[in-house]
């Protein structure tokens, strides 16, 4: 009797995971992109949810960190917005490279994902995919205000997914993906206006590894992010114009 009713509940998150929902009106996905555009542009707005830009920016840090064989020790984020991903491992050479380079890039990168799921459907996965990497990250996280922020951006994406219907699900879903592609740019262009000071940045410590001026990391950033804006608007926006014609 137990066993049947757990493979009940398997099966039943299995069916939401693999649910294709219908595609949103238009109107409903320029609504959402509209309202992600007033928070990213919205200074206050901005200044606290950026902070979730800087979890997609840090996760970014800590996978190349993996992916190339060093050890993660640890994630702090912090109330200015700012972050730190501390790996161990060789100082220079390729790997290190790369998991620097992976910050900026992370949160457009993420919501370029998330905009393949929602354009084929699948807004529920998108939303517990979401769940399960704020899950691992919290084993990650070193100090309070990280460990709330994850909390809290965690607690929203379950009560969506468990408790909202299609609708506020695929709202939900379109507002946390436009937010990643927009805030992600702002992210880069916001580096832009201080990576003459030699402030430590990403790509700051990318000129010290590669010995390639500071700017040209910022301006690949640039050319990255908005790559993944232009992919991710036409994954968003174009099927449904093709569909409406």
């Amino acid at each position: 009797m137990q066993v049947s009713q757990v493979a009940g509940d398997v099966s039943s998150v299995t069916d939401r995971l693999t649910t294709i929902s219908p595609q949103p009106p238009i109107w409903v996905v320029l609504a959402t992109a509209a309202a992600a555009a007033v928070v990213v542009l919205y200074r206050p707005v901005w200044r606290v949810l950026r902070t979730c830009v800087t979890i997609a920016h840090e996760v970014g840090h800590a996978v190349v960190a993996v992916c190339t064989g060093r050890t993660l020790s640890g994630i702090r984020l912090h109330s200015d917005t700012s972050g730190v991903t501390v790996s161990r491992g060789k100082p220079r050479g390729f790997g290190m490279v790369l998991t620097t380079l992976a910050g900026y890039p992370a949160p457009s990168a993420v919501g370029l994902g998330f905009a393949l799921l929602l354009g084929t459907g699948r807004q529920t996965l998108m939303l517990w995919i979401l769940i399960a990497a704020l899950v691992v990250l919290i084993l990650w996280i070193r100090n309070l205000f990280g460990f709330l922020a994850v909390i809290c951006a965690g607690g929203a994406a379950f009560a969506v997914s468990w408790y909202g219907n299609a609708m506020w699900q695929g709202v939900f879903g379109y507002v946390v993906t436009w937010f990643l592609l927009f805030g992600g740019l702002r992210a880069v262009l916001e580096l832009w206006r201080v990576s003459v000071r030699g402030d430590g940045s990403d790509a700051d410590q990318l000129a010290w590894l590669t010995r390639i001026p500071a700017r040209l990391w910022v301006l690949l950033f640039g050319l990255l992010t908005l790559a993944a804006l232009v992919v991710g608007a036409t994954q968003l926006l174009g099927v449904r114009f093709g569909a409406a014609g």
